[in-house]
């Protein structure tokens, strides 16, 4: 379906509100507020002397990153080139340990509900609140289109109506989640797992990474998925932030590969 330039670019209305919104931006101020901004501490790198201010939710998960070992001793205990990925190790976890999340795994050593493979959960997160949600927005898009076709409106108008819905949908669902603090997203990049690891134990990129082992029937030379996980898919500004410092790292090329990001609610729905 062809889609209008205004999709993509807003109305006359969006973008001259955009660049009223540019002009009066006073980026002093935000410089301040971002200094002081306790989701973004000031970085350190000595974490042993500091280990009890700080952070992990993956403490005790013998496949993630603990505060009682160096960056560079996790890499060697972990490389993701050699690891052979398995029940006992199916991803390769590390946080930022400047951020406080809750802890993967309850005190009697069960996993904590959504913390199993994903970014670790922000207290009084409401994640099967917005899974449900929006499982329920999803079937009214499938009853939508059964009273169009009842109706006996043609294929055409349906694919336009159908189209409406759609965005509106995944604005709404994208809402609930924000709502119900299910807010992490990811970026896919390709390798040099150690790169990402040391910026995120930095406080450099994301609240956390994690990095696919090698399959045992995989190749070596076969490409790793790696996850930078961001605070929140609607803060913008953080999200252009890990990705520049992405760019500085030379983890993003023009002629590279593509980089993707996409809010984690949509995992937890399709998954479903």
């Amino acid at each position: 379906m062809a889609v209008d330039d205004s999709d993509f670019y807003g109305d006359d209305d969006l973008k001259q509100n955009l660049c009223h919104r540019v002009d009066g931006f006073d980026v002093d101020q935000w410089a301040r507020t971002q200094s002081v901004n306790p989701g973004r501490p000031q970085q350190q790198t000595n974490f042993a002397a500091h280990a009890p201010r700080l952070h992990n939710p993956y403490a005790g998960v013998p496949y993630a990153w603990q505060l009682t070992e160096t960056v560079d001793d996790f890499l060697v205990r972990l490389p993701p080139a050699t690891t052979v990925q398995d029940e006992a190790v199916p991803w390769i976890f590390l946080c930022n340990p400047y951020i406080p999340r809750l802890e993967r795994r309850h005190s009697d050593g069960g996993c904590l509900k959504a913390n199993e493979d994903e970014a670790p959960v922000e207290e009084n997160s409401q994640l099967q609140l917005a899974v449900r949600g929006g499982m329920e927005r999803l079937e009214l898009v499938l009853s939508l289109r059964e009273r169009l076709e009842r109706a006996g409106e043609s294929e055409g108008v349906i694919k336009r109506e159908m189209g409406k819905e759609a965005k509106q949908t995944a604005l709404d669902i994208l809402n609930l989640a924000h709502a119900g603090k299910v807010r992490t997203g990811k970026v896919h990049v390709n390798e040099n797992w150690e790169l990402v690891a040391k910026a995120t134990a930095n406080n450099e990129l994301g609240i956390a990474a994690k990095v696919a082992p090698r399959a045992p029937d995989q190749d070596q030379r076969k490409d790793h998925l790696i996850c930078v996980y961001t605070m929140d898919f609607h803060d913008k500004a953080d999200v252009g932030r890990v990705l520049r410092r992405l760019r500085e790292l030379r983890l993003v090329e023009s002629r590279a590969r593509p980089i993707y990001y996409k809010p984690g609610e949509s995992n937890a729905v399709s998954s479903r």
